[in-house]
């Protein structure tokens, strides 16, 4: 493991998780009571997925240029994308809450955001143990990660009997069943950081 000290590689690295940590503190913390906090809650959003892009961009860009890379060029990648496929489910679940006209979230949205942010704070501190040579001590967080998401199958396997056995209008059914769906995706999206994690230590360690 080669990172080096102000490495531009590791530097954008800890900029995309810092962007992912930050959005995914909003996305949880937000509180929504009415329909123009709709529009607020998606269009902050918004901003931190079009940052996240930049980020990406750069990334993309500095690889084209560089002759020797600290791991993988392939890895460095995959580590940046798969963080960013994070944030994009955030920022499509957003989205939903406002095409939707969700204006409250349930007992069920809580669990899930509760460890979406959670995991998304593990993602976060991998990246800064990467970026340090510290590969031993990721895998905690990696299984941490993976916790996280088979808390949110279950969440998910929950929230639909649940709704399916109380609620009674077809419509409201389709609507949440879609951002119980969505939010199940993002915990799958942080599993993906987890692998992509694993895979770098794998090699590197």
């Amino acid at each position: 493991m080669v990172f080096k000290k102000k490495d531009k590689f590791a530097i954008l690295l800890t900029n995309i998780s810092e962007n992912l940590k930050e959005s995914a503190a909003y996305f949880a913390d937000y509180k929504l009571n009415n329909v123009s906090d709709l529009k607020v809650f998606t269009e902050k959003m918004k901003d931190y997925e079009t940052k996240g892009d930049s980020l990406i961009h750069e990334v993309i860009v500095e690889l084209n240029k560089a002759f020797i890379t600290p791991i993988e060029r392939e890895d460095i990648l995959s580590l940046a994308m798969t963080m960013d496929d994070v944030l994009d489910g955030m920022e499509q679940c957003a989205n939903l809450f406002e095409v939707y006209n969700v204006t409250s979230a349930d007992d069920y949205m809580v669990q899930f955001v509760d460890a979406l942010k959670k995991s998304v704070d593990e993602i976060e501190q991998s990246v800064q143990l990467l970026t340090t040579k510290k590969l031993p001590q990721i895998r905690n967080h990696a299984i941490n990660i993976k916790d996280y998401e088979s808390r949110c199958d279950g969440i998910l396997r929950q929230s639909i009997k649940y709704l399916f056995s109380t609620e009674k209008d077809p419509i409201r059914i389709i609507k949440y069943k879609e951002i119980y769906e969505s939010l199940e995706e993002i915990a799958d999206s942080c599993q993906a950081v987890a692998n992509t994690l694993e895979s770098i230590i794998m090699k590197n360690a």
